[in-house]
């Protein structure tokens, strides 16, 4: 089983473990050529990294250690700012741009606690897709059937593998429509979506202003609220220790059943009918809520014109270096007009008002992250059709929540050797400290 943060912070603080030891651990697993090192990072900080173990070693040992994380690798994706590089978010366009002039502020938090970061994840390009291909720089594969060699998920691809593979102890990400949770679900960890306001998300190069928030990916819940506070900058609420007994739990019936797959069916049957085992007070509602989402994403949804707006010379200039699927989805921005995008903003204000409403009587709407089990990357290489299809069925769950400014988590569900399975729990937003709280609660019913 893979170390959580708090396991290692006890290790260090105990001295069973150095900060140099647990950062060669990761250089070794990034390396390995067996692995999947070349193509979930597409810079390793080598030499940074280690320089930083040091520091953090020699800092314990003065009793001056900033936090017990301090000395803990993680992985960042692509599209954060760090400080004397470029930002290229996964693309060839903006490989050789200019270097950041200072870490994004949710990275400069995490160094500031001691993290050390090992290196920059592979993504989809410019973040746009939940399938996790990127042409440029390979794609890593999922840590299940490697022989078959299967998506990883996106758009933090590189982050999900490199937790999953050991490469980092945690990664962060970000999440627009499921680019934390997708990738987890598949890869087999727990991934994280804040409240959107809750971390700032400057020096991440944007896909989405409307939908854009920053999380964590990482082995445990545990582990994701630590995170997250860190990111956040503010501690959460403590909600005390939970049961799983008495927890009111909603399971929507409208969109996220449609087309699942009967392994993924089987599996998050099985997950709530443990946890109404436990105790859990279960109530299927149809929340029929969720068919506005479908109306507001029928022309592309706030991504595609928020993304044009912000690629729009880059595409004039160097359009044909952009991955030709994610240059597409950005395109359909021109099917929309302004009266569209005002649509929608009217829209999405009445859905979540409506949902809201509609699901306050529970702790949690728990849903499969994901109704599908990770496709073989070849598949979708090759088939342009499969490939639509399948990017639009990975995010549609994931996005009922962004399109709610909720909050959601997702954690593994299936059995050891089976195909990974997501169960994601989400509430409205705000309401991140009570989620954590009811995560933790199921985590633990789930694992015995």
């Amino acid at each position: 089983m893979r170390a959580t943060l708090n396991e290692l912070a006890a290790d260090l603080a105990t001295g069973k473990v150095t900060a140099s030891q647990l950062v060669e651990a990761s250089l070794a697993r990034i390396a390995d050529p067996s692995g999947e090192g070349a193509r979930a990072f597409v810079k390793v900080h080598t030499d940074k990294a280690r320089a930083a173990a040091k520091a953090a070693d020699d800092l314990r040992k003065a009793g001056l250690a900033p936090s017990r994380f301090a000395g803990i690798p993680i992985a960042v994706k692509d599209l954060f700012d760090l400080e004397g590089e470029p930002t290229p978010a996964g693309s060839k366009v903006l490989a050789h741009a200019a270097p950041a002039k200072a870490d994004a502020p949710a990275i400069a938090r995490l160094k500031a606690a001691g993290f050390i970061v090992i290196g920059r994840n592979n993504m989809t390009e410019f973040a746009f897709s939940g399938v996790g291909i990127n042409p440029h720089y390979g794609t890593p594969a999922n840590p299940y059937d490697r022989a078959t060699g299967r998506i990883p998920g996106g758009s933090s691809s590189g982050a999900a593998v490199s937790v999953a593979d050991g490469m980092a102890a945690a990664a962060i990400g970000s999440d627009t429509g499921g680019s934390c949770r997708i990738p987890a679900a598949l890869c087999g960890i727990v991934g994280y979506k804040p409240t959107a306001s809750t971390v700032p998300t400057e020096g991440a190069l944007p896909l989405s202003f409307t939908l854009d928030s920053i999380g964590p990916l990482a082995n445990s819940v545990d582990c994701c609220a630590s995170l997250h506070e860190i990111l956040s900058g503010a501690t959460l609420a403590s909600e005390g220790e939970r049961s799983v007994a008495g927890l009111r739990i909603a399971v929507p019936q409208s969109v996220v059943f449609d087309g699942i797959e009967p392994q993924v069916a089987k599996t998050f049957e099985a997950a709530i009918k443990r946890l109404a085992d436990a105790g859990a007070i279960v109530t299927e509602i149809a929340l029929k809520q969720f068919e506005m989402v479908l109306q507001i994403n029928a022309k592309g949804g706030f991504p595609a014109p928020e993304a044009l707006s912000w690629h729009r010379d880059l595409l004039e200039e160097h359009g044909d270096d952009y991955d030709q699927r994610v240059r597409a989805r950005i395109l359909r921005a021109k099917e929309q007009t302004a009266a569209d995008y005002i649509d929608m903003l009217h829209l999405r204000r009445a859905y979540i008002e409506e949902t809201n409403r509609a699901i306050s009587p529970y702790d949690v709407l728990a849903m499969p992250t994901v109704p599908m089990i990770a496709l073989s990357i070849a598949s979708l290489e090759a088939d342009n059709d499969l490939f639509v299809k399948t990017n639009l069925t990975l995010l549609r769950n994931p996005t009922l929540i962004n399109m709610l400014d909720g909050c959601a988590i997702s954690l593994p569900a299936h059995g050891e050797g089976e195909a990974p399975v997501g169960l994601m729990l989400a509430a409205a937003g705000g309401r991140d400290a009570a989620l954590v709280a009811n995560a933790r609660a199921v985590e633990r019913a789930l694992r015995r």
